[in-house]
């Protein structure tokens, strides 16, 4: 049955989704002349969902019900795959801008259309650029709009949660936005950083309790922690780490 999923995945599944990630590189591009927010949203929801449903991956999303569809939050969430990219845009259902590594934008149509939707370059390799970074994250939420991060930075090549950075959480404490802390599990059984192979199977995207400003603003230490703590409270990999300590 493996082999039969492998050859469907490359034979199959994989050019559907080539031509299928041009063509909404595409609309992306075009449509967001017309109405940046929608075309700059919409399309890559529906081609994210795309790669679960041919690929056999199945999303559950957890406590959506904590989340005000009209409320802006800094979300941030453990990366353990190439799938979190898909599971969120394609199932957390609140429109969003994510904060990604510059280098995608030399990625052919691709960087042109995520650069089009008004997603967040962070350029960490100079002074200026971060600058700059930060200037268009500040830009964006003050427009009312959402973020979503991975504070990690890159995916886990062990499974296991690294440390995060700061980044995200100095825009939530600069304007005192809720910070909704995301859960994904099941991504790194899906497809690791170590192979292009997929592997059928369930991620969960658990969204925890907002955590709110206080009257005097976030205390950036208690944010991150708290944060992280809620994290990997739903975390199988997590809770068996601290188990075993």
């Amino acid at each position: 049955m493996k082999y039969l999923f492998r050859i469907y995945q490359w034979c199959i599944a994989a050019p559907i989704l080539l031509v299928a990630t041009i063509l909404t590189a595409l609309v992306t591009i075009i449509g967001t002349y017309l109405d940046s927010e929608w075309w700059g949203y919409y399309p890559a929801r529906l081609w994210s969902r795309m790669w679960c449903w041919l690929l056999f991956v199945k999303v559950e999303v957890r406590n959506r019900h904590l989340i005000n569809k009209d409320t802006s939050y800094v979300f941030v969430a453990n990366h353990q795959g190439a799938f979190d990219i898909f599971s969120i845009y394609g199932y957390l259902s609140h429109p969003f801008k994510w904060m990604m590594r510059k280098g995608l934008a030399n990625f052919p149509l691709v960087g042109t259309a995520c650069q089009r939707a008004g997603h967040i370059m962070v350029d960490t390799h100079s002074t200026e650029g971060l600058k700059k970074t930060m200037a268009d994250a500040e830009r964006k939420l003050s427009r009312g709009m959402s973020l979503v991060v991975f504070p990690e930075g890159r995916r886990t090549s062990t499974g296991k949660m690294a440390p995060f950075k700061p980044g995200a959480y100095k825009l939530a404490v600069e304007f005192n936005l809720p910070v909704v802390p995301i859960t994904i599990d099941g991504s790194y059984q899906v497809m690791p950083r170590t192979t292009f192979n997929v592997t059928p199977g369930k991620i969960v995207l658990t969204l925890h309790e907002p955590i709110l400003p206080s009257p005097t603003g976030h205390d950036i230490t208690r944010l991150m922690a708290e944060s992280r703590q809620a994290i990997a409270s739903s975390l199988a990999s997590e809770k068996s780490c601290d188990e075993a300590q």
